[in-house]
């Protein structure tokens, strides 16, 4: 007997309110439209439009009136790793002050990890993170910090995601403390041999405690030359040269951002003058978890610096996968508005990975997008703490819930 046929076209009809992130189709800078429809054939956005002149499809999925939105793109992540700090943030909220050295906690436990389990909980994670609307996430080492460990976070990475960064730099371990040179030396020699096949990105943590200017600069050239693109952790714990080496290299994003100046606010606005700048990358949940100052997006953005929002899930800093959470810390204490929050969360978080094809739904785009459970986008921040999203699709599939 001969299977049925899979459809090779879904309209998603009935859309109350579909945020397309392309001002060209519809109203405001998210180019929304109302009672709208979407079609997806063969995982791409084949067309959008009024309802009422909606073409004919294999499947209809009704959306009875809700909103549709791109799939969050969160362009920071460390899912792969072992072990639980869940400790160290209680001491953190009873007044002790967060420091970088509790990544050594979990370094040691993800040394100790085996693959399955490194891969088991990343996976975890990421379905996670689909169920709170993320379609695209990029993924770092960083907690293996030696050669054969570093690899193997990436070969876990690159099995969930195209978006692999490698951060061999993210601190000096404990066996080099008293050989940081020496460090530097195998992140840019035997360690990015052995990685660079297995990423996109080179990483490094730029921050008193980590890594200084010169090394920094040191590691992100040297990962160029292997043809690895730019990512910098910067201004994090404090003012420091972190935004400005991300400028000056071409990265495409310095993420953090907690401490500028309005030097540092002037070089992200003059990058993003260029079409393909670096993005700020802000992580409010970050700044959440560890009691931080907020970073000044209001500035950022009134100053033309392009900005996106991620979620930095880590077992140290940020234990949260939820991007709407992080929309609604932007909006209440980082004074950006809604829709400047979901376009941060979405085609921001595009930009920052040089991607195209997602953080919108023009045709052509990936049919990376999530049904809320809502009328309109504005309830990811109006409704915080509150399931909003009913189903996730991604190449054209459902990864999550369901219409």
């Amino acid at each position: 007997m001969t299977a049925p046929a899979a459809p090779t076209s879904v309209l998603i009809d009935g859309i109350g309110t579909l945020v397309t992130n392309d001002p060209g189709l519809g109203e405001g800078p998210l180019g929304e439209l109302a009672d709208a429809a979407l079609l997806i054939e063969e995982g791409r956005v084949a067309w959008v439009g009024a309802r009422a002149r909606a073409p004919e499809a294999d499947v209809r999925v009704d959306a009875n009136g809700r909103c549709v939105i791109p799939g969050f793109v969160d362009s920071h992540s460390h899912i792969v790793f072992a072990g639980d700090r869940s400790r160290e943030f209680a001491a953190r909220m009873s007044g002790q002050p967060y420091a970088a050295g509790g990544i050594r906690t979990t370094v040691a436990a993800t040394r100790a990890a085996g693959d399955a389990d490194l891969l088991g909980n990343a996976t975890r994670l990421l379905r996670e993170a689909h169920a709170q609307g993320t379609t695209t996430l990029e993924i770092k080492s960083g907690y293996g910090l030696s050669v054969a460990d570093e690899e193997r976070a990436l070969r876990v990475a690159e099995r969930l995601t195209d978006e692999v960064t490698f951060l061999g730099a993210h601190i000096v371990p404990p066996e080099y403390t008293d050989d940081p040179g020496g460090y530097v030396d195998l992140v840019t020699g035997p360690m990015l041999d052995a990685c660079a096949p297995h990423a996109r990105w080179i990483d490094v943590f730029c921050e008193r405690g980590a890594f200084d200017e010169e090394a920094s600069r040191r590691i992100l050239a040297a990962g160029q030359g292997r043809g690895l693109r730019a990512r910098v952790h910067g201004n994090q714990l404090g003012a420091g040269p972190g935004v400005r080496l991300a400028v000056e290299v071409g990265a495409a994003s310095v993420d953090h951002c907690t401490y500028l100046t309005g030097d540092d606010v002037d070089a992200l606005a003059q990058s993003a003058k260029s079409g393909d700048g670096t993005v700020a990358t802000l992580l409010p949940g970050v700044d959440f978890s560890t009691r931080q100052p907020y970073p000044d997006a209001r500035a950022l953005l009134d100053a033309g610096a392009t900005v996106a929002l991620a979620g930095d899930c880590n077992p140290g800093s940020c234990f949260t996968s939820s991007i709407a959470f992080c929309i609604a810390l932007a909006v209440r204490e980082m004074r950006m508005t809604p829709d400047e929050a979901l376009w941060a969360a979405t085609a921001g978080g595009a930009r920052a990975l040089r991607r195209t094809d997602v953080g919108h739904l023009g045709v052509g785009a990936r049919a990376d997008l999530a049904l809320l459970d809502a009328p309109n986008h504005i309830y990811l921040a109006y409704r915080p703490g509150v399931p909003q999203v009913a189903a996730v699709w991604k190449d054209g599939e459902i990864v999550s819930g369901r219409p």
